[in-house]
């Protein structure tokens, strides 16, 4: 399970921060770190709250992050994933009744 959680990590870290070297290299380290600090823990309880917190990053990241590049100087081009767009659904002010 932890293994796994590492690999899912990586994966969704090279899909996120694509094309953006440093920011891959980043998460890449940050990533390692925290495995490496925690690989001698022993607590069952402590690993099961161990790999929820990687597994919420994991969502955070695959869901809320966006990149972004630099066109000019105060000006951000923003990249969503194709996975990040989803159909606008329209607002409805007065809810219908269930029958």
């Amino acid at each position: 399970m932890v293994l796994q959680l590492f690999k899912t990590l990586h994966r969704t870290r090279q899909q996120v921060f694509k094309n953006d070297a440093r920011a891959l290299e980043a998460a890449r380290i940050k990533i390692n770190e925290e495995f490496k600090c925690n690989k001698t823990e022993t607590s069952p309880k402590k690993i099961e709250e161990l790999i929820k917190i990687g597994s919420d990053v994991e969502l955070i990241l695959r869901t809320s992050v966006i990149q972004g590049i630099h066109t000019d100087h105060n000006t951000l081009k923003l990249v969503p994933r194709k996975d990040l767009l989803i159909e606008n659904v329209p607002y409805c002010d007065a809810p219908t009744q269930k029958q």
